[in-house]
């Protein structure tokens, strides 16, 4: 099969032959059919973050269940689903306490000495996966855990989004800050992530939404999919037209960019008493500075990891939402490519170009 291979940062992706071996215990085969092209692939390509090479990337997919292993009991051939990189044990102590996005994963992955699940056509050489999904590839090889069903009558363009940028964003929105009706918030960044905060913040029913951006086309998506205001954080300050247009400050602000310095000003854009949340991928290595007082005026920060999701339970409801056409998806799909495009959509998205691109198998 075709894959987009990581050979090590500053690369272009290769798309190269790729063996996939069989599904062991617990494992199943899905075809995959979308994988949406994310900034955290983007990260690892550019050096912010580390990942050990060669490596077939992608994490953000939706595909068609093929074959399964034995003592796979959740799913069977020709079951549609969503992959979840929040792959969950199901017996630690983060997944008995409602927090299965921080399982350790130890038990999900193959251990040393067994089979890896990739290897190079060309030279039989081991590759790594990805979040557990290596979804730029034309079939991923998961654990059950690492996949949800979903109804069959569902685009799988669009449910792949679901699998992290909307996950990551609505949850941030739902799970992690837990944005109340009435409410004002601010979210820095109208790009995949962004738009899935501000819908979150909507379906919430928060009374004012602000989008941050300096591109003035994600700034009318973001209006489109429910921000009340928009902000082009280049021709003005956006701290303080946040706290102009909230009286004060926002009660929920989001950095759904991931620099230091727009967490910053995400904090910066609180009221008393409110909570900043960082959604996005601070470099390794980078430090936050925060205004000491702020502190005595109660204001908080945190962090989320997808979305603090319960992949069981948020994904299918998310899909109730899309259905229901309070989740709006299909203005997220900025464009359908093909597997040897997957560079240019790195720049594409660099660039401002696209709210996501998809990469199509089918």
């Amino acid at each position: 099969m075709k894959g987009a291979v990581f050979h090590g940062p500053h690369q272009p992706l290769a798309i190269e032959e790729v063996h996939m071996d069989a599904p062991m215990a617990r494992e199943m085969i899905v075809r995959t059919v979308a994988s949406g092209v994310c900034r955290s692939d983007a990260h690892y390509v550019d050096g912010l973050y580390a990942w050990p090479a060669p490596a077939v990337l992608g994490h953000e997919a939706s595909g068609i269940v093929e074959e399964v292993g034995r003592l796979v009991t959740k799913f069977q051939p020709g079951d549609h689903v969503i992959a979840n990189l929040s792959v969950f044990c199901g017996h630690c102590e983060y997944c008995h306490t409602g927090r299965p996005n921080l399982c350790p994963k130890t038990e999900t992955r193959r251990q040393a000495g067994e089979e890896p699940k990739l290897r190079l056509a060309s030279t039989g050489e081991a590759l790594y996966d990805f979040f557990d999904l290596s979804s730029f590839a034309e079939r991923m090889l998961l654990h059950e855990n690492a996949a949800v069903k979903i109804r069959d009558e569902v685009p799988l363009d669009v449910a792949a989004l679901i699998s992290c940028g909307v996950m990551t964003g609505m949850g941030a929105a739902l799970n992690c800050a837990r944005v109340e009706p009435g409410s004002t918030c601010a979210v820095f960044g109208a790009g995949g992530v962004g738009l899935a905060a501000i819908q979150g913040c909507r379906i919430a029913g928060a009374r004012r939404i602000i989008a941050v951006d300096v591109v003035a086309k994600k700034l009318d998506l973001a209006r489109e999919l429910g921000a009340t205001d928009a902000i082009d954080s280049s021709a003005e300050d956006p701290v303080a037209a946040v706290r102009e247009l909230t009286s004060g400050g926002a009660d929920y602000t989001f950095d759904a960019i991931g620099l230091a310095s727009v967490t910053q000003q995400a904090f910066d854009a609180l009221r008393p008493g409110a909570t900043a949340t960082v959604i996005g991928m601070i470099p390794e290595g980078d430090k936050v500075a925060l205004d000491g007082f702020a502190f005595l005026q109660e204001k908080k920060i945190q962090g989320t990891d997808m979305g603090s999701n319960r992949a069981l339970v948020d994904m299918p409801r998310y899909v109730e939402f899309y259905r229901r056409g309070l989740l709006r998806l299909d203005e997220m799909v900025t464009r359908h490519i093909a597997l040897d495009d997957v560079n240019d959509a790195f720049r594409a998205m660099k660039a401002g170009e696209v709210a996501r691109s998809v990469i199509m198998f089918e």
